[in-house]
Order: C-alpha cells, then sequence, then structure tokens
C-alpha cells in the first residue's frame, strides 16, 4: 500500500515521521550554508596552490593547463574528425562546421563499447580497439582516403606539452579514473599511442590536432551557441570542470597576457585530507572498496559512479539497525552496484507519489518486501544523497565563479556554464538544486546553465577548427604587423638616410632642396651659473600653453625659482587669424602678471616657439609653415616676434624688453645643461617631435664665422618630405598622412610622436576587424571616428601593470563593448609593434645626431648628454629603453646619458634669454 491511498492528514504525518528518521540517521550527510560556503572558500585555497609553480607539485586540485586559448567565435569552418573517450562507450563523430553567413554544424556519428577485458586489460589492445572502430566509421561515411584533422576527447587526468603555438600534440596520462586499469599507458602520451595504432592498420591516417577533456569539450560545444560560455561542468559517471583563466595567474607556463583554458581536475579535491571533516563512514566505506582507493575522493561524494552507491550502503546500514524492512537484508541489496544511480532520478522526484512508487518497484527488485514506511524513508535517503552532491558541485563552481568574477574586477559577473554529463541530464532535482544554490552562494554573478546537447565530442572537433582558425588569423595579422616591424638593416639605412639631409641641410647649396632644414638658432653658448636676474618665459608647442616667471639666482650655488600657469588655446583660434592666436597669447600673459602682482612691469621674455623658423638673429623667428594641428593666417612667412609685439602694443598693458625665440629643443636642450654642462643635445617627442644638437660653426655654411658652436634645430619631423621614408611606410603611414592638416609633410614626425601614433593604432585595428581578424567583425562607431584612439590610450594599453581587464575597459569606452580577452591580447600586440617603431625610429635619427657630433671632433668614443623632454618619451612605459636601446646598437662609439628635462622648455627659453643678458652685458656680440 503507497502513502497516496492513505488521508492526506495521516501521508502527511507519515512521511514527516520517516523524513525525520532518515534526517537523524544521514546526519553527517546534511551540510549547511556556513559549511557549503566554507568548502567553497577551501576549494579557492586548492585552486590557487595549484596554480602556484611552487606548490602544484603537492596540490590535489592540479589546474592542469590545457592550451586552448580561445572559445568559437563563429567563424570557424571546416570538416574534422571527433572521438569521445570517457566511459565503457565512446563515440567517434565527422563534424561539418559552416559558417557562410550563418553559423551551422552538422554531425553524424557512431557510438562503440569498449569490452570491460579492454578497460582493464592492455593499453595497446584498449587504443588498437580504438583504431578499429575509427576505420569502421570512415569507411562507413566513405572518406578513408581523406586525412582529415582529429580531436581527441580523453577524459582522463593528463599532462599537456605544446609543440605548436596553436595546438596540442602531446598529452600524457596522469591516472586512469572512471573504472579504466589499461596496463601501459599511465605516464605515457595517448597521442603517441593512438598514432602507434593507426600506423599498424596501416589503411588510413588522420592528424591528430588536439586532445581535451570532456569538460573543456563541453565549453567548447556551448561557446559555438553562447559566446559567454566560460566554464565546462561534467557531472556523469565522473565530474570535472574546467574554465578560462588569466595566464597571469597561470605560473605553471610562462607568458602572462590572454587566457587559458584550466582543466581542474576536481575530482581529486580532498585528496590531501581537505574534506575528512565532511566526509562520513560510508563514504570511507565506498573508497576502500574502490580501484583507486584515497584517490578522487570529491568525485565519490558527488558523481554517478557512485551515488547509487551510496544510497545502497545508507540503505544497508540502516536496514542492520532495524529502521528499514524490519532488519530484512537480502542477498540482492548487499551486491555492490545493485542499486543503480539512475534508480535514484526516478525516486527523487518533485512528485512524491510517483517517487515512492518507483521506490517500491526498485526495491521489490532487489527482493524486498517493502512497507510504506520504507519507501518514503528510501525516497528521503536518496533525496539526501543528491542534495549532498548538488550542493558540494555549487560549492566547488561558487569558486570557479569568484575567480573569474575576481580576475575581471567585475562588480556583477555575467557568464554560462556549459553542462553534460548524465547525473545533471536524467536528475532533474539535482540539476535544480545546483542552480538554486550556486545563486545563493554567488549572488552577484548571473549565470545561466546551458545544457550540452551533442557531447563533448563536438567540442572536440570545435577546439581543432578553433585551432586551425587561430593559426590562419595568426598568420595573416603576422603578415600585416610585419610591414611595421624594422630590421637592423632597415634602422641603419635610416640613420644613413638622415646623415645625409643634415649634410644637405647645412651647405648653402643645398639646402633649399633638403627636407632636413638644419636651422641655425643663434644660440652660442649653455649656461655657466653667473646667470641671474627676473625673466618671462612663454612656452606654445600645442593645444595649451605656459607662461612663467622664472628667478635666475648665481653664486655659489646658482638655482632657479619658477612660477608658471597653464592656459589652453581653443581650437578655433589655433585654426582662426593670426592676430586672434597672438592676441589671445597676450591676454594670457596680462592675465599671468595680475595674478602675480607684476602688473605692467617690463621682463625680457623667451620664447619658446616650437615650430619650423628661419631665424637670422636670437631675437628674430621666421615662421617657415605651421605643424602640430595650427593653421592660424596670416603667420607663414611672418617674424613671430613683431607678431608678438604688435599685440602687445595694442593691449597697452604691460612691455617686453627683449624676446629671445627658441626652440622647445632647444630650450630643453638649456635646462638641461644648466644641471649637466655635457648636455649638448636636446630632444622632444610628445605631440611632435625634433631634436637640437650643438654644431660647430664652420660647418653652418648659412652663418658667417667659423670659430666656436652654435646649437642647430634640426627639424627632422620632416625628414622624408623628399620620399626618404617611402620604402618604410606602410598603407597605415599613407592612410593617417593622407588625412592630416599637412598631407606630404612632415613624414618622419607623423610614424613617431603622439599626435599620430593613436591614428595609426586604429587604422591597423579597423583594417584587422574589416578581415575578421579582430572584434569579431564587429566596428563601433567611435572606433570608425578619426583621432578617437589617443596616444595616451597606446601608452597606458602596453604597461606592464595594466591588466587585460584595464585594456578591455579602455577599449568599452571605444564603443567596443563585445571585445573580449583575446581581443585585448591582439590590441596590445599592435600598441607594442605600433610603439617599438616609433622609439626605434626615433634612436635612429639620434644615431646620426650624436654620430654627427663625435665625427665632427674627430673623436674615437664620445661621451654626451641627451636632454630630453615630451609626454610621449616620459609617459610611454618602453619607449625610452627601445630609443637607448637603438641608439646604443647604431652608434657604439657613442655612450649617451639621457637626462629627463622635469622643468619643460621655458625654463630653458628663460635661460637662454639670460645667457644672452650676460652676454650683452659683458659686451660682447
Amino acid at each position: 500500500m503507497l502513502a497516496s491511498s492513505l488521508p492526506a492528514n495521516c501521508c502527511t504525518e507519515l512521511r514527516n515521521d520517516q523524513a525525520n528518521k532518515v534526517d537523524k540517521y544521514l546526519q553527517h550527510f546534511q551540510l549547511s550554508d556556513e559549511i557549503i560556503m566554507d568548502l567553497s572558500m577551501r576549494f579557492r585555497r586548492e585552486m590557487d596552490k595549484g596554480l602556484c609553480r611552487d606548490t602544484n607539485p603537492t596540490a590535489a586540485v592540479k589546474m592542469l593547463p590545457t592550451f586552448v586559448r580561445s572559445t568559437p567565435d563563429g567563424t570557424e569552418q571546416g570538416e574534422f574528425l571527433a572521438l569521445d573517450l570517457g566511459g565503457s562507450n565512446f563515440r567517434v563523430l565527422l563534424v561539418k562546421v559552416m559558417a557562410d553567413g550563418k553559423q551551422k554544424v552538422e554531425m553524424e556519428n557512431q557510438i562503440y563499447a569498449i569490452p570491460e577485458q579492454l578497460m582493464r586489460g592492455s593499453g595497446s589492445e584498449l587504443f588498437d580497439h580504438i583504431a578499429d572502430c575509427l576505420a569502421n566509421f570512415l569507411e562507413k561515411m566513405g572518406i578513408k582516403d581523406k586525412k582529415l584533422p582529429l580531436g581527441f576527447t580523453f577524459s582522463f587526468p593528463c599532462q599537456q606539452t605544446r609543440l605548436d603555438e596553436f595546438l596540442i600534440l602531446q598529452s600524457f596520462l596522469t591516472s586512469w579514473t572512471k573504472g579504466f586499469k589499461s596496463s601501459g599507458v599511465e605516464g605515457k602520451d595517448v597521442v603517441s599511442l593512438l598514432r602507434k595504432s593507426i600506423k599498424k592498420r596501416g589503411d588510413f591516417d588522420v592528424d591528430i590536432m588536439a586532445v581535451i577533456n570532456d569538460t573543456v569539450g563541453t565549453m567548447m560545444t556551448c561557446g559555438y551557441d553562447d559566446h559567454y560560455c566560460e566554464i565546462g561542468l561534467i557531472v556523469g559517471t565522473g565530474t570535472n570542470a574546467c574554465y578560462m583563466e588569466h595566464m597571469r595567474n597561470l605560473e605553471l607556463l610562462d607568458g602572462d597576457e590572454g587566457r587559458m583554458c584550466v582543466n581542474t581536475e576536481w575530482g581529486a579535491f580532498g585528496d590531501d585530507g581537505t574534506l575528512e571533516d565532511v566526509r562520513t563512514d560510508i563514504d570511507r566505506e565506498i573508497d576502500a572498496g574502490s580501484l583507486n582507493p584515497g584517490k578522487q575522493l570529491f568525485e565519490k561524494m558527488i558523481s554517478g559512479m557512485y551515488m547509487g552507491e551510496l544510497v545502497r550502503l545508507s540503505l544497508v546500514k540502516m536496514a542492520r539497525e532495524r529502521l528499514l524492512f524490519q532488519g530484512k537484508i537480502t542477498l540482492q541489496l548487499l551486491t555492490t552496484g545493485c542499486f543503480k544511480t539512475a534508480y535514484v532520478y526516478t525516486i527523487d522526484t518533485d512528485k512524491d507519489e510517483e517517487g515512492q512508487a518507483s521506490a517500491e518497484k526498485v526495491l521489490r527488485g532487489l527482493g524486498l518486501d517493502p512497507s510504506v514506511e520504507d519507501c518514503i524513508a528510501t525516497q528521503r535517503v536518496c533525496q539526501i544523497v543528491s542534495t549532498r552532491a548538488a550542493h558540494l558541485c555549487a560549492a566547488t563552481l561558487g569558486a570557479l565563479l569568484r575567480q573569474i568574477r575576481d580576475n575581471k574586477a567585475a562588480e556583477k559577473l555575467r557568464t554560462t556554464i556549459g553542462v553534460d554529463g548524465s547525473v545533471y541530464k536524467n536528475h532533474s532535482e539535482f540539476s535544480r538544486r545546483l542552480h538554486k544554490m550556486v545563486r545563493r552562494l554567488v549572488p552577484d554573478c548571473d549565470v545561466r546553465f546551458l545544457e550540452s546537447q551533442v557531447g563533448s565530442g563536438k567540442g572536440a572537433a570545435m577546439v581543432t577548427a578553433v585551432a586551425y582558425r587561430l593559426a590562419a588569423q595568426h598568420a595573416e595579422r603576422q603578415r600585416i604587423l610585419d610591414t611595421l616591424r624594422l630590421s637592423r638593416e632597415q634602422l641603419l639605412e635610416v640613420k644613413q638616410r638622415m646623415s645625409r639631409e643634415m649634410v644637405r641641410g647645412l651647405s648653402k647649396q643645398t639646402h633649399e632642396q633638403a627636407s632636413v632644414k638644419m636651422l641655425p638658432t643663434y644660440v652660442r653658448s649653455t649656461p655657466d651659473g653667473t646667470e641671474h636676474g627676473d625673466f618671462l618665459a612663454l612656452d606654445l608647442g600645442g593645444s595649451s600653453f605656459r607662461v612663467l616667471l622664472v628667478r635666475v639666482h648665481s653664486g655659489k650655488k646658482p638655482n632657479v625659482v619658477m612660477h608658471n600657469k597653464i592656459y589652453s588655446i581653443p581650437q578655433e583660434t589655433m585654426q582662426g587669424t593670426g592676430d586672434e592666436l597672438f592676441s589671445h597669447i597676450v591676454y594670457c600673459i596680462a592675465d599671468f602678471l595680475e595674478f602675480m602682482g607684476m602688473q605692467g612691469a617690463s621682463l625680457p621674455l623667451g620664447f619658446t616657439f616650437s615650430f619650423p623658423c628661419h631665424q637670422s638673429r636670437l631675437d628674430q623667428g621666421i615662421l617657415l609653415k605651421w605643424t602640430k594641428g595650427f593653421k592660424a593666417s596670416g603667420c607663414e612667412g611672418q617674424d613671430v616676434v613683431a607678431l608678438l609685439k604688435e599685440s602687445v602694443r595694442r593691449k597697452q598693458e604691460f612691455d617686453l624688453n627683449f624676446v629671445a625665440v627658441v626652440n622647445d629643443t632647444v630650450g630643453t636642450m638649456m635646462t638641461c645643461a644648466y644641471e649637466d654642462p655635457e648636455c649638448e643635445v636636446g630632444l622632444i617627442v610628445g605631440t611632435g617631435t625634433n631634436v637640437c644638437y650643438m654644431e660647430e660653426m664652420q660647418n653652418i655654411e648659412l652663418v658667417e664665422g667659423d670659430e666656436g658652436l652654435m646649437c642647430v634645430n634640426v627639424e627632422w619631423g620632416a625628414f622624408g618630405d623628399n620620399g626618404e621614408l617611402d620604402d618604410f611606410c606602410t598603407q597605415f603611414d599613407r592612410d593617417v598622412d593622407e588625412c592630416s592638416n599637412t598631407p606630404g609633410k612632415q613624414r618622419y614626425e607623423k610614424m613617431i610622436s603622439g599626435m599620430y601614433l593613436g591614428e595609426i593604432v586604429r587604422n591597423v585595428l579597423m583594417d584587422f576587424t574589416s578581415k575578421g581578424l579582430l572584434f569579431r567583425d564587429n566596428v563601433s562607431e567611435r572606433l570608425n571616428t578619426r583621432g578617437i584612439f589617443a596616444t595616451k590610450f597606446l601608452a597606458q594599453i602596453e604597461s606592464d601593470r595594466l591588466a587585460m581587464r584595464q585594456i578591455r575597459s579602455i577599449l568599452q569606452h571605444l564603443g567596443l563593448t563585445t571585445s573580449t580577452c583575446d581581443d585585448s591580447v591582439l590590441v596590445k600586440e599592435v600598441c607594442s609593434v605600433v610603439g617599438r617603431r616609433a622609439a626605434q625610429l626615433c634612436g635612429a635619427g639620434l644615431a646620426a645626431v650624436v654620430d654627427k657630433i663625435r665625427q665632427n671632433r674627430s673623436l674615437d668614443q664620445l661621451s654626451v648628454t641627451v636632454g630630453v623632454d615630451g609626454t610621449l618619451y616620459k609617459t610611454h612605459p618602453h619607449f625610452s629603453s627601445i630609443v637607448q636601446e637603438t641608439l646604443q646598437d647604431l652608434a657604439p662609439q657613442c655612450q649617451v646619458t639621457f637626462h629627463k628635462s622635469e622643468d619643460g622648455s621655458g625654463k630653458g627659453a628663460a635661460l637662454i634669454t639670460a645667457v644672452a643678458c650676460r652676454i650683452k652685458s659683458e659686451g660682447q656680440q
């Protein structure tokens, strides 16, 4: 008689009584929320041990690298074979992946049995059997003459080795699980064993590309349908999970960029004693009677291989204590494996009556004559065992979810878990309890569970398809990036061409035709420490400029005290009229003097004017052409000192008694020379780029006199304007040049400086995206916008301290909200290539400059200091070191020290003015 035939109140009381009786007896199986959370934290610690190089050898949870670096993106295509081995049956599949407009997968498959004697016989016989079945399948499909790529789902703990950038070609079995004991396989490469068996047959061949775990296969299968999938979970005969881990946390491998799928092998959680306080006597009894005592202890508390046995032993123990079956125990009930896990699925349901009916049927099949109470109690035992399994699984999943969330520094994680396995699929109450507990443990994670409908075999094919896709994409990306990479021979050629142009710029005969103008600055001396007085300085070279009051003190300890204020120049003023521009500058100087309480003052002014000028004396500068985005009309061909003085006259609020015009590179050199007398070169790498150096007067044919030195403003940004760099320019450089305000001009500067590097990177990213190599072909409207990729992003992305998640946030700022970690790695590589080329070109040009100084002085070895300024040089994490490395390689006879200017070129302009005033007061020309 079933409980359903009793009155409702009697039925409820009976169920409650039996539930209480069972709950009391199996109380150690029931885990509180606190214990489950504690277990989750324990597992997280075990994960950390497995990921760490020092503790991995003794870790129970091995966290094995799989070398799977990417999930499907929907562009994979081709025909692939797959083998799926993880239990007493295995499948062979032919998987056709199509991506023409809409992603689609077609599969043919055949299931083959593995006899028990092969599971526990010799390894060679096992792999011969697999090869025979594979041959049978190929023959049935009519493709035995094709050599197709094959992915092998081998669902046992393996140590994998990558022999290629994208493909896994070695996989060493660590230990058999799931009832397998084939000899001669543990410690061996299963790829080699399979190849050997295939070769022995000799009637077909395959290209074994990838060996993966079933969890990886499940993740890849579900990842093809849901791009958020980054966890694979199996709860079937055995249990395991994998997830996408950041490379920086995976100490077992070199490299810290991107992600890799890690096979946790969580079935071994507890093998080091971590779970002793939650294991029961029944767990210990099952372990003792297993094929691998002391191993896979967590798996023995969860998986389908052991769940039915946990229920059987619980029933036996309760019967022995006369709590069930009136103390009667049958021979069938004492038989190991008689209570199949599939029985648990039918007994533990949300419909009590159906579950009790199933319990009665199962118990009678075991030779028992159960009462209503026995059926209710058996149902409750199944519920308790199943619930514990689901909650243990949820605890470890919670740890994985928190790890992924922390890796991404996300307040709320959205992710998908791909799931497979008979327990999860067939036991609806197990999956319901698992979902519920996961959401209780990690409420800040939006988790979707996606059931794999076709097993992990499709996943093996997808791993192989992804490997093919990645290899092809990598080759195409490298082909494009190689156009931006310069060899040593090419850099030497740049140096030599720069040297020739410098000579042409210094010569009266060839000066007009030279791209490098080598402009005399009329700065003949660096500071000697006797300069003193108050000086104004104006530093103009970009969209903002500084006004400074510089107080120079002489004496035993010469020093400089500065006060400054920064002003912006509106875009419409930069590209308006010259009168508007200089009126704005004079207005800002007046504001600064008022701010300093010096209205009406008359002071000498050093004017750092960072644009190409022709000078015939220090207090005159004829603007040759605007650069850096300036287009103010009525200025080119005019004396900027006269334009400034005219605007001061109109304002009539202050006066300038002397104005020295200097380039920012000269200002930088003078600033650094005040602290280091060996400084004879000034270098700027910021919005633009330029260099100056102290040249022998006898070589400067544009200026009369042969004695002493004069600082020459190289104006090297225009190097290449006569075609000197055409064979080094890429399509990306040409695109940037054509869209600039000055097409065909400042070609060298456009390959180096901060105004253009971000735009070069953007053009490369656009090209990659249009070819399906980046961002899953999705171009955001913002990335389509010229100038949106600021060079500051390039410097930030290349920072060694910047994690991939921070790069991703920059991409999201650019409207690329669906960018992946793989995209971040590629963007970083593009930034690195573009930034390295810029620094190398700068180093090659600088090598020409310092070698010119050495040759001028007929020295075998030169020791010289380069004063440096500019945001790109100062803020980019690798630019300066690459410049120095290139310089040392191309000018080995020059010992160069780099001195960073901390005060900008404005201070230098004031010092030049101070030197000029000192020389004037001494009665010198």
